[in-house]
């Protein structure tokens, strides 16, 4: 039996394809680093074996294939190792490519809500159909009998062109990764070529300026809140409870739904899986009831009650994603202090919206700044986390020894936000706690 063999399981897409592998039945395995990282608790919990990088993992009388992530390069040790050997590697998003081929395929890509789009839609569709997924939280299933899979798709570097999915939802275009993509424009050419590769249809979001001029060659199903777009949320009812809405298709009235989430970007994940769904026949009532029953992905405004104060975890690491956080805090906590904790990641992306990190931060009712968490294939430059401070009102700098300071608010709803290690800064205050 063939054993697939991970290199940098621990990786948020890697560990959720070994969790895939592992329910199919299949021998799974991998490598990485030595460090702790959260997607690893689950890989521990199947029993699925991690082991230090080391080229004598790739055995020459075992059958064997590599799954190499994207983060490392050919000079990897275990890669150089298995090419040595006449051992089949393949990358990530290659095998990602092949795997899917075998299910209708729903690839969930965008600037921004990708998780949480592809944890909703997975849990929607599971409630009609057998269904696979994979999350870019680190969290994957296989199904055995699966008609569906529905997988995040990430633009970076162009990896989602790998892909040739039955449909493709398409959240927004927004200017991110300045270490790759030079504009907004070059990243709507990578959107425009993978709209070409899609094989049913898109669903995209029409109030988006850049997705509205996306060409193809099949159906484009428009999702938003203007009066053009197909599917249509109107009567929008916010409480502290979550968010009711109506729906209409082509202006005619559909059905009423309620979701446990908050903000305009939850109400707008929602309408992509409503008219997935509906185009692919599931029924109104499944729908209705599994929204209400989503508990939401990892890191994405994950949140814990300690003492009086409110904590809360999430990814947020761009200018777009730390407003609609912000705004999401305050829709369910209206009459508390929102404090953001906010850690940049990368310098180049530090760099490029300087001033729109600030603007978004300036929402918040207390800013705390911890350093730029930076990529070892960057250049620093001069930029540190000062510069950002002096653009952000009443901020502070912290560490995790002097994480005590967010104890001042009492009542507040601490949001810890970043890609880096961010988590580290929240584990040194509930320590403290």
């Amino acid at each position: 039996m063939t054993i697939y063999h991970f290199v940098g399981i621990k990786g948020t897409g890697m560990s959720a394809l070994a969790h895939i592998l592992h329910d199919m039945k299949l021998k799974v395995q991998g490598s990485d680093l030595e460090k702790r990282f959260f997607t690893q608790i689950g890989l521990e919990q199947k029993g699925i074996k991690i082991l230090p990088f080391a080229k004598e993992n790739i055995q020459p009388d075992v059958d064997m294939t590599v799954i190499a992530g994207n983060a490392f390069a050919d000079t990897h040790e275990e890669i150089e190792a298995a090419h040595e050997l006449g051992i089949p590697v393949i990358r990530y998003h290659k095998f990602l490519g092949q795997f899917m081929e075998k299910f209708t395929s729903v690839a969930v890509t965008g600037a921004h809500g990708k998780t949480s789009t592809t944890g909703l839609l997975a849990h929607v569709i599971q409630g009609a159909k057998p269904t696979s997924y994979l999350i870019g939280d680190g969290s994957g299933k296989g199904e055995e009998d699966s008609e569906y899979f529905a997988f995040e798709a990430c633009e970076y570097r162009r990896h989602f062109l790998a892909y040739h999915p039955d449909y493709c939802i398409m959240t927004n275009i927004d200017f991110d990764h300045p270490d790759y993509f030079q504009n907004v424009d070059d990243v709507f050419n990578a959107f425009q070529e993978m709209a070409l590769q899609v094989k049913k249809g898109i669903i995209a979001c029409g109030d988006d300026e850049y997705l509205q001029k996306i060409q193809a060659k099949v159906p484009v199903i428009y999702y938003g809140f203007g009066e053009e777009n197909d599917f249509q949320a109107r009567s929008i009812e916010k409480s502290t409870a979550g968010t009711k809405f109506d729906v209409f298709v082509r202006n005619n009235y559909y059905a009423t739904f309620k979701i446990v989430g908050y903000g305009d970007h939850n109400i707008l994940n929602a309408l992509a899986v409503i008219a997935i769904c509906h185009y692919e026949g599931v029924s109104e009532e499944i729908i209705q009831d599994r929204l209400l029953t989503f508990e939401g992905v990892k890191r994405r405004f994950s949140e814990k009650k300690r003492e009086n104060q409110v904590l809360i975890d999430d990814y947020a690491h761009h200018p777009t994603e730390i407003r609609a956080t912000i705004e999401a805090a305050k829709q369910k906590y209206p009459d508390r202090d929102i404090v953001a904790v906010f850690q940049p990641h990368t310098y180049t992306r530090t760099q490029t919206f300087l001033q729109e990190f600030a603007d978004t931060l300036n929402l918040a009712d207390h800013v705390y700044l911890c350093d730029i968490f930076g990529s070892a294939r960057e250049n620093h430059g001069k930029l540190t986390i000062q510069d950002l401070k002096e653009k952000v009102n009443n901020s502070h700098v912290i560490d995790e020894t002097n994480v005590e300071a967010l104890k001042a608010h009492e009542n507040g709803v601490i949001i810890f936000m970043g890609a880096g290690d961010i988590q580290k800064y929240q584990e040194a205050y509930e320590a403290l706690l």
